[in-house]
């Protein structure tokens, strides 16, 4: 947990896999004085969470699909919640299944991709996008960690804001405060190993992708995404907040 340097600012987070956190934005949010609150998917009760408070929610990625409601029942609160969130245009961000679950909030479908995407490749902005705070990951001055396999229909009023070759939506805004992200640029190099440990099953069932690939291209890749990614939140939360 962040400090509370004397303010009142918060940032509620739920996770769904213990290795999978706010990694790099930690920094920025210990350097804003935020007091992190992260809420364990599975275990602490998300339904208790305000949806309409002023303070940042941030619900991260993880492994199980936002259509598994039958299996995880959580997943009906997470939805509740953002629905609440995405209406009243509160400060929200979705990365990877939090993007998607809030795709689900807006009544839009979450599908399985044309490929399991696991690895880097670089993003391509929209106009929209170049004029936001994703400037700062664009393919001109990063490469972005993916790992899904599953895509989704833009929902109704949002604005599309970047794309991969084999992902048209892999990131978009709506209203003024809230924004899905289907990559990850919030990893950092030395978080990536537990990443290789957690999914490994997954690594090991998609074509084309191993470990020794993956570590050489993080180590290649990862450090620069680092400090864009600090640079795009940075701007995108003095933006909402």
């Amino acid at each position: 947990m962040v400090k509370n340097m004397g303010t009142n600012k918060v940032v509620n987070v739920i996770r769904h896999l213990a290795f999978e956190d706010l990694g790099s934005f930690s920094s920025v949010l210990e350097a804003g004085g935020y007091q992190v609150n992260y809420h364990e998917a599975g275990v602490d009760d998300i339904a208790l969470l305000d949806p309409l408070s002023d303070d940042l929610l941030v619900v991260l990625g993880g492994p199980i699909s936002v259509n598994d409601t039958d299996m995880f029942g959580f997943i009906a609160d997470e939805i509740a919640l953002l629905r609440q969130r995405v209406t009243a245009d509160k400060p929200t961000l979705g990365i990877c299944l939090g993007a998607q679950l809030i795709v689900r909030a807006l009544d839009a479908d979450v599908f399985p991709g044309p490929t399991r995407e696991i690895g880097w490749h670089d993003l391509v902005l929209t106009e929209a996008g170049e004029q936001s705070a994703l400037r700062y990951l664009d393919g001109r001055h990063c490469s972005m960690l993916h790992w899904h396999g599953e895509t989704f229909d833009l929902p109704e009023g949002a604005v599309l804001l970047a794309s991969t070759q084999n992902y048209h939506h892999q990131a978009f805004s709506y209203g003024n405060k809230v924004l899905a992200l289907q990559f990850h640029p919030e990893i950092t190099q030395h978080g990536m190993e537990r990443w290789f440990i957690g999914h490994i099953g997954e690594i090991m069932q998609t074509e084309g992708v191993d470990v020794n690939q993956l570590r050489d291209d993080t180590q290649v890749r990862a450090n620069q995404l680092e400090v864009q990614g600090e640079l795009f939140f940075n701007s995108w939360l003095n933006e909402v907040v």
